[in-house]
């Protein structure tokens, strides 16, 4: 299977081991994944193992998730991801190189794999997760229409050794 998400000024396009470099140039900078349960990634090795691994699920005939690279104007700014769900819902990421954050990129990304996973996928249900001092990203989810349903503690964030609050978003189907 494969994908491309066009919007107004960005292209989505399966990410894979050829973004490496640039991935790595945000997914493993400690300061700006703080937030973030799976990175920073500690090496270039982890991160273009991860791209490999996202390649490949690409490759199946019904992924267990997808991950897009932001484009903008060719250029790998970052990038967005869903990963399925039991019941046919995805749970929805997003990352943008901190060059390039403050803009919309995110919301403009995250929009268009929300659209896709719905409209595309028949997703019934989209959540997301976010670190309860992450404000940026709570309210890029409530930009998207979900709405917070659940606070809990427990999260650890891969950066950190101590427990974190999680806010779980939601957006259900008609």
């Amino acid at each position: 299977m494969t994908a491309e998400i066009r919007t107004d000024r960005l292209a989505l396009t399966p990410a894979g081991p050829r973004y490496a470099l640039s991935t790595h140039a945000y997914a493993g900078d400690p300061a700006h994944t703080r937030y973030m349960m799976n990175l920073p990634n500690d090496s270039l090795e982890e991160t273009a193992a991860f791209l490999q691994q996202a390649e490949d699920e690409w490759k199946k005939e019904c992924p267990s998730f997808f991950e897009f690279a932001v484009l903008l104007d060719g250029a790998h700014i970052g990038a967005v991801s869903a990963w399925r769900e039991e019941d046919g819902g995805f749970e929805l990421g997003w990352i943008i190189h901190p060059d390039h954050t403050g803009r919309g990129y995110a919301l403009e990304a995250a929009r268009a794999l929300m659209d896709w996973c719905v409209d595309v996928q028949g997703a019934p249900r989209i959540i997301a997760h976010c670190d309860a001092e992450n404000a940026a990203s709570a309210r890029l989810m409530e930009k998207l229409g979900l709405v917070r349903v659940a606070a809990c503690g427990g999260r650890h964030n891969r950066g950190s050794d101590e427990e974190r609050t999680e806010w779980i978003y939601e957006w259900v189907k008609g």
